[in-house]
C-alpha cells in the first residue's frame, strides 16, 4: 500500500514553487507603482528573494484615495443592503479559508514565524476576524431618541468615508484584518499600507476580497515605506480616518500628520511593556509557567502584549525559574517551514541587530543571563536569536523599561503586590497585564489599580474578537475587536424631525 502522504509536497517544495506578485492593489487591478520604483522582499528565513515589490510613494497614494473616494461617493458599497455586504464579507472569510495554505506560506515566509501557527493563529483568527464584523452587520441597530409627541429624533451611525489602515509587520495579516474587517462592515473605503518587511499577504488578501464582491475600488492595498506612502496617506486632505498599529515613536507623528492636514480621525495602537504578576499563592505555577514562557516567546517575542516584564514573589522564585528553564529547549528556533518548529526567525537585520543590542545591554547592566542570548542557525542564512531569560533584573533597566520585541524575558521579584501595581504601571505603556492569585480580593483589586487596557487573569491572552483591544497612556488610543472596533469608524448623526 503507498504511503498517501508522500504525495503531499512539503512546505519547503511549496515554498520554492510559490508564485509571489508583488504589484500594487488599486481600484481592482494589480499596478506598478506611479514610478515603476521596487524595492526586493527577502525571506528572514535564509535571506532568499520573496518577490519584487512595487515601491509606492505620494502618486500612487493619490491614485488609491481617487479610487477609495469615488467608490464611497457612488455608494457601490456604503449604498448596498446589509445583508448583501455581510454576504461578501464573509464570502471573503470563506475564501481566506480555501486558501489557507498558500496566506500562511505566504507570511512564514515573509516574516519568520513557525507555518504551524501561520496557519492555526493568524490565517485562523484572520479570517474569523472577516466572518465575524460581515455577521455583525445586520445586528446592530441604531437609536431613537425620547423626545416629546411633535418630534422624531433619529441618532444614526453612518461610514466616515476614506479609511488608511496601517499595519506592522509581526502578524500583518491579523492586524490588517483588525482594521479593514469593522471599516468595510461600517461601509467605509479602505487602503491597507503593510509594513515594507511583510507586504504579501496584504496584497493577496485584496484579490481574495475583490473575488468575494467587495467592488472596485473599496479596498485598496499600496506597500511600501512608512515615510514615502504612509506619511502622504496621514498628510492626505482627502483621507477621513487614519488607523494605525506599530511603534509609539511612528503613533506620534501619525497623530501630528493628521493634525496638521486635515484633522483626520487618527486611531493607535502602540507600543507595550507589559507586566505579569505571579502571586506565591498562584492557583496552578505550571499553568503561569507555561503561560509566561510560552507567551514571551510566542512569534520569537514580536508581540505589542508580550509580558515582558515577569513579577515573581520571592518565595515562589526559585521553584518558578527551575520550571520555566526547563521548558526553554521547547523553544529552541528552528526552520520555520518545518511543522514542528514553535520558534521562528526574527523579521530582519535590523531588528536581529536591536534584540541582540538589548541583550547585551542587559548583561553589562548586571542583570543574571540565565538562558539563550545568542544569535543561532547562522548557517540556514537566516535570522535566528535563542529565547533569552535575564534574572536579578532591576526596574531601572533599559530591558525592564524600554520595548525589546525580541524573545527576551525580565524576571524582577516582589515582597509586596502593591509595590508590584506600581512597578508595574510605573512605564510610559499602558497595553496589557497578567496577575496570577488564588484570592480573588487581591486579583480584582490588582487588576483595577492596573493601567492597561486588557487585564488577565490566571491566565494570559487567551481572550478573542468579543472584546476590545488597546492601550492607556502611549500604548494608544481607541479600540480594535469586539463591536467597539465600529466606533472608530463611523460617524454619529443626529435627525432631528418635526412632526405636524
Amino acid at each position: 500500500m503507498s504511503d498517501s502522504r508522500s504525495s503531499t509536497p512539503s512546505w519547503t517544495e511549496r515554498a520554492a514553487s510559490l508564485a509571489i506578485d508583488g504589484r500594487a492593489f488599486i481600484d481592482g487591478f494589480r499596478v506598478d507603482a506611479r514610478s515603476s520604483a521596487r524595492f526586493d522582499c527577502l525571506s528572514p528565513i535564509d535571506g532568499r528573494k520573496l518577490a519584487e515589490v512595487a515601491r509606492c510613494d505620494a502618486a500612487d497614494a493619490d491614485a488609491a484615495v481617487a479610487a477609495s473616494r469615488a467608490a464611497f461617493e457612488d455608494r457601490r458599497w456604503a449604498g448596498q443592503a446589509p445583508a448583501r455586504r455581510k454576504r461578501a464579507l464573509i464570502r471573503f472569510a470563506d475564501l481566506m479559508l480555501e486558501n489557507r495554505d498558500e496566506l500562511a506560506l505566504l507570511e512564514t515566509l515573509d516574516m519568520g514565524k513557525p507555518i504551524r501557527y501561520s496557519l492555526a493563529v493568524d490565517v485562523q483568527q484572520a479570517q474569523n476576524c472577516i466572518r465575524w464584523y460581515g455577521e455583525a452587520i445586520d445586528k446592530i441597530y441604531d437609536q431613537v431618541a425620547p423626545t416629546a409627541e411633535d418630534s422624531l429624533a433619529l441618532i444614526q451611525r453612518e461610514p466616515v468615508g476614506v479609511v488608511a489602515a496601517i499595519v506592522p509587520w509581526n502578524y500583518p495579516m491579523l492586524m490588517a484584518a483588525w482594521k479593514i474587517a469593522p471599516a468595510l462592515a461600517a461601509g467605509n473605503s479602505v487602503i491597507l499600507k503593510p509594513s515594507e518587511k511583510s507586504p504579501l499577504s496584504a496584497l493577496r488578501l485584496a484579490e481574495l476580497a475583490l473575488e468575494a464582491g467587495i467592488p472596485p475600488g473599496v479596498f485598496n492595498v499600496l506597500p511600501g515605506f512608512g515615510n514615502e506612502v504612509g506619511s502622504a496617506l496621514a498628510l492626505h486632505m482627502d483621507v477621513d480616518c487614519i488607523g494605525f498599529t506599530g511603534s509609539t515613536g511612528v503613533g506620534k507623528q501619525i497623530l501630528q500628520m493628521a493634525g496638521q492636514s486635515n484633522l483626520k480621525r487618527a486611531w493607535t495602537e502602540l507600543g507595550g511593556k507589559s507586566a505579569n504578576i505571579v502571586c506565591a499563592d498562584c492557583p496552578d505555577l505550571d499553568a503561569a509557567v507555561e503561560s509566561a514562557i510560552g507567551s514571551i516567546y510566542f512569534n520569537q517575542g514580536e508581540s505589542c502584549n508580550a509580558p515582558s516584564r515577569l513579577f515573581v514573589e520571592a518565595s515562589i522564585k526559585d521553584a518558578f525559574l527551575e520550571k520555566a528553564l526547563a521548558l526553554m529547549p521547547r523553544y529552541t528556533p528552528g526552520d520555520p517551514l518545518d511543522p514542528s518548529t514553535v520558534m521562528g526567525a526574527i523579521v530582519d537585520p535590523i531588528q536581529m541587530k536591536t534584540v541582540l543590542g538589548y541583550i547585551e545591554e542587559g548583561k553589562n547592566g548586571g542583570a543574571r543571563l540565565l538562558a539563550g542570548g545568542n544569535a543561532v542557525r547562522q548557517d540556514s542564512g537566516g535570522l535566528f536569536i535563542e529565547p533569552t531569560l535575564f534574572d536579578g533584573v532591576e526596574p531601572d533597566m533599559r530591558i525592564a523599561r524600554e520595548e525589546i520585541f525580541g524573545p527576551v524575558l525580565s524576571v524582577l521579584s516582589f515582597t509586596d503586590l502593591d509595590e508590584a501595581v506600581r512597578q508595574a504601571n510605573a512605564t510610559p505603556y499602558g497595553l496589557a497585564a497578567g496577575v496570577w492569585t488564588a484570592d480573588m480580593t487581591k486579583a480584582i483589586r490588582a487588576s483595577r489599580a492596573l493601567r492597561a487596557g486588557t487585564v488577565h487573569v490566571n491566565q494570559y491572552d487567551n481572550d478573542d474578537i468579543t472584546v476590545p483591544f488597546g492601550g492607556y497612556k502611549q500604548s494608544g488610543n481607541g479600540r480594535d475587536k469586539s463591536l467597539h472596533a465600529f466606533d472608530k469608524y463611523t460617524e454619529l448623526k443626529t435627525t432631528w424631525i418635526r412632526i405636524g
